[in-house]
């Protein structure tokens, strides 16, 4: 008997419900969007009804789709952008249309208060996952089963993500674009849309504001923006502290406050996005790579890149360079 042939990569589904917050659904649409001068492949993105239309958005008009649920079954990723209510269990046809998607193995992303949709379709029982703060203790009462880690902007679990609210979805939409894309795409679709161009899945929900990319008048901006342009060199966070003219307590509560992360962890994403860009825009080899994105060694760079990246640097390469 012949089998169905698997969903073009780049189709991707994005469901709409009554009362729909604009700004979520927006987000999936614009990071989305074909943009071929951006380097964006021609994603094949429709807007599929939850529920019997015209829907009402929460700003006071309305949206009509002529697709519905039963598009889902054609889209690689479908993204759930949020929910209209925490309280309100989805409508069961919904749900069952996810669990169908996602036993014939599409990636299912739910933004925001979507995370509450796929917990509630049982997705995410024994995954982690992560939501909107202010619902988290709600949501691990109500699905105790899933592993919720409230503090971070996005969990990537593979075939299922799911990420906090608003701005974070951005984030994730563009983690979910660089995967797919690479690290110079997602950076021009992030500069267009005038956001921060990456942020890590397990930074904190809660950022005093961003880092600034160049010097400035501030020492501490001025030192991480050093050692992000110095990357190849060795950093302590003594070194560091002393370049912001602060104790070494004092950066290191203000580096926490402003990223959301520890000194080391940032260093290692600032030289995992070093390393994907050389290896996407460069042919240099994999020990040159890890030299200049301060890896030291090739053998540290596979290393890292198996943990946080679940493929080879070679391979990485392979994907990216080939599309």
């Amino acid at each position: 008997m012949p089998r169905n042939p698997p969903p073009d990569p780049f189709s991707l589904a994005v469901v709409v419900f009554d009362r729909i917050s604009p700004f979520h659904l927006s987000v999936p649409c614009v990071v989305f969007e074909a943009r071929p001068d951006l380097g964006v492949p021609p994603y094949r993105l429709r807007i599929c009804a939850a529920e019997p239309g015209p829907l009402r958005t929460s700003a006071g008009f309305s949206i009509a789709t002529r697709h519905g649920l039963r598009s889902l079954a054609q889209a690689a990723t479908i993204i759930v952008p949020s929910w209209r209510d925490p309280l309100e269990r989805p409508p069961e046809p919904l749900l069952e249309a996810l669990r169908r998607a996602h036993a014939r193995g599409a990636r299912l992303v739910g933004l925001c208060l979507g995370a509450f949709v796929l917990a509630e379709a049982g997705l995410l029982d024994g995954r982690p996952a992560t939501t909107h703060w202010h619902w988290a203790e709600r949501f691990a009462r109500r699905y105790p089963k899933v592993r919720l880690d409230a503090d971070v902007l996005y969990v990537d679990d593979g075939d299922l993500v799911t990420s906090a609210g608003t701005a974070a979805g951005i984030d994730c939409c563009l983690h979910l674009l660089r995967t797919q894309c690479g690290a110079e795409v997602a950076n021009a679709v992030a500069r267009r849309m005038v956001v921060q161009p990456h942020r890590q899945g397990g930074q904190s929900q809660f950022i005093e504001q961003p880092v600034r990319n160049a010097p400035a008048e501030d020492p501490f901006d001025g030192a991480l923006a050093w050692a992000a342009a110095h990357l190849d060199l060795p950093h302590s966070v003594d070194a560091l502290a002393e370049r912001a003219r602060m104790s070494r307590r004092t950066f290191t509560r203000r580096f926490r406050r402003v990223t959301g992360t520890t000194v080391w962890t940032w260093l290692l994403q600032q030289r995992l996005t070093l390393a994907q860009r050389l290896l996407e825009t460069s042919e240099l080899p994999v020990d040159h790579v890890a030299t200049l994105a301060g890896f030291g060694s090739a053998v540290s760079l596979r290393l890292h890149f198996r943990q946080a990246l679940r493929t080879s640097p070679s391979a990485y390469r392979r994907t990216f360079q080939g599309s």
